[in-house]
Parts: structure tokens; sequence; C-alpha cells
């Protein structure tokens, strides 16, 4: 299989139909939105999916950030949710008070990566503490050239680039990072778009960013990814390995999708969540992601097909939680 490249919006019924117009009336849809990180998985399930359904089913899939994608979510116009963090304390009370009860699936592990220009020479590794340096609130418009945090490196200005504030990454990365989801400097170029970071750091050789793995690999001939020092103080570079292991944190997460449980009663959703979570392991590997154990799909399954409601988190992120770990206690808030 090829490597997809990313869209901004996922639409592809005029594939299907052009196969089967005869069909078009019949036609069904998947409505999709959220983390622009959990995008490339759930495009390339999306299409493979309408593929064997021969036009019968559409699938849109929207990159609204996994902030924006609760919204619609809570308000009850999609009928899945991805979501590169947990569903937090208020989106929770939003589905609650809309009567929305949904169903939590991690489909795989992300490594947020950390990413600069290949000129900066000077930077092949960075630590937390490094990182907090330039990314706390504190920073903001004090930490502005790269000696300011640290005076091996030059004095040239510091150009951060990093998601937008209902990115799922940007929660991750602050939580990990500042200990604090959401506590960040304002001062940086946002965007909900991980491809408009992606050509940031291209065109600036002073520039560093962070978003998921799959935006990075399919660009690692133009940007340059830096090793994270854990905390025994070993600089590891982003990888599937160093995912599975533990070696690559804080900065190693879990990604999810989340189905409204009312949602289920349709056919096509239930046929989409289902070759979601059976073919979706290869596709997770093809668009550069971390497959999660055979195990861990095999009781998110189990808990699909069980209509298991919930959260297994407490309505704030946890850093370094192992799926399987997760699974074992699924739904209970």
């Amino acid at each position: 299989m090829k490597f997809r490249p990313f869209n901004t919006m996922l639409t592809l019924a005029a594939l299907a139909l052009s196969a089967a117009p005869h069909i078009a009336a019949a036609q069904s849809t998947v409505k999709v939105d959220g983390s622009s990180t959990v995008f490339p998985i759930t495009e390339a399930v999306a299409e493979e999916f309408q593929i064997q359904k021969r036009g019968k089913v559409r699938v849109t899939v929207g990159i609204a950030g996994t902030g924006g994608g609760f919204k619609r979510f809570c308000r009850g116009e999609i009928d899945i949710s991805d979501a590169s963090r947990p569903i937090l304390a208020a989106e929770m009370q939003a589905c609650a008070a809309a009567g929305i009860k949904y169903i939590e699936l991690p489909v795989a592990y992300d490594a947020l990566t950390v990413v600069v220009n290949p000129k900066a020479t000077w930077v092949d590794q960075i630590t937390v503490a490094e990182l907090k340096k330039m990314w706390e609130p504190a920073a903001q418009g004090k930490i502005t050239r790269w000696n300011q945090v640290n005076p091996k490196w030059p004095n040239a200005p510091l150009k951060l680039f990093g998601p937008g504030a209902d990115s799922g990454t940007f929660d991750y990365f602050t939580e990990a990072i500042n200990g604090k989801s959401k506590s960040s400097r304002g001062d940086f170029t946002a965007s909900e778009d991980d491809n408009v970071l992606v050509q940031g750091v291209e065109a600036d050789a002073n520039a560093l960013a962070y978003f998921g793995y799959a935006y990075y690999a399919p660009n690692a001939a133009r940007m340059k990814a830096l090793k994270v020092v854990n905390a025994k103080g070993q600089a590891v570079l982003p990888s599937a390995a160093g995912v599975l292991d533990g070696s690559y944190e804080p900065l190693s997460r879990p990604l999810f999708i989340y189905v409204n449980a009312a949602s289920v009663a349709k056919p096509e959703v239930r046929e989409f969540v289902e070759f979601y979570l059976t073919k979706g392991p290869a596709l997770v590997t093809e668009v550069k992601y971390v497959p999660l154990s055979a195990e861990a799909y095999k009781i998110a399954s189990a808990n699909f097909k069980a209509g298991k409601t919930g959260t297994g988190f407490g309505g704030v992120p946890e850093v370094g939680l192992k799926v399987e770990e997760l699974l074992k206690r699924e739904g209970k808030h």
C-alpha cells in the first residue's frame, strides 16, 4: 500500500459514485470530525471502507481539531470524533447535558515530534526543561532568541510554530512539558492544520515546531526531528520502537476515536467502526503511526460490541498511560 497524501477534508463520495452511480439514492453517510493528528488514520480507513462498500456509504472526515471535534460531537452533529487526547471534564459535561453517550476507543500510538529546519545545525537534541523554557506562559514576549534557552545556541530569532488551542496535540504537549494542559505562551504561529506548521518549519531556518509523527515522516527530507532527553537522561528520536519500549517519553501518547452510542444503531456506523478496529492496524502503520498490541485491539473490539460507554479517564489528560492499562478501566466515567 502506498502512503496517502493528506488533505484538509476527506470526501471520497465522488470516487464511489463514479463506480456505482445507480445506487446514489441509497447512499448513507458516516460523519467524522476532530483531530488533525488522527485524520491520516481515519482518512485511510475511510478510503478502504468506501471502496469495500462500493458507493453505498459515504464517509466525510474533517479536521476541526480535537476540541472542535468534541464541540460538534457533543451537539450531536457527527457520529465519530477523532481525538489526540482523552475527552476533558467540560466536554464530558457538554455531552451529558445533550444526552450524548459515547464509546471511547484507542486506535494507535503517536510519537509527538519536535522538529527544526535542517539549517539549524546547532541543535540535535532537546530536554524537557529547554522545551518548557521555550513554551511556558512566562516565556511570552521574553524568550525570543535561541541563546536565551541555551547559551550554546546562536543569538538568532526563535520562531515557534504549534497547534492551535482547539488541538489535542496542544493539550497533550502543554500537559507533558509545562505540567498543565493549555498552559502555554500565546505568541507563536498557531494552526489546527499540521500541514501549515510543516510549511512554516520548511520556510524558516530558525523555526521549531511540534506535531504528530505522521506529519513529520513524509517530510523528513525537509526538516529535522530532535532527540528528546527522557527521564533517564537518554536522548531518543521519535520512532515506533521508542514508543513501544517507553523510552521516547514524555511525548508518546495514545490516539482515539469516540463513537456516539446512538449512532451505532446505524449499520453504516457500526460497520465502519468494526472495519476500523480490524483493518486499521495495517493502515496505522501505513500512515506512520504505531499500532496497538493485538490484544488491545481485541479488547477494544469487545468493548465496542458490548456498547461499553464512558471514558477510562477522569476528565484530565494523563501523560505516559499505556493503552492496556486504559482498556482495563474503560468506561468508568
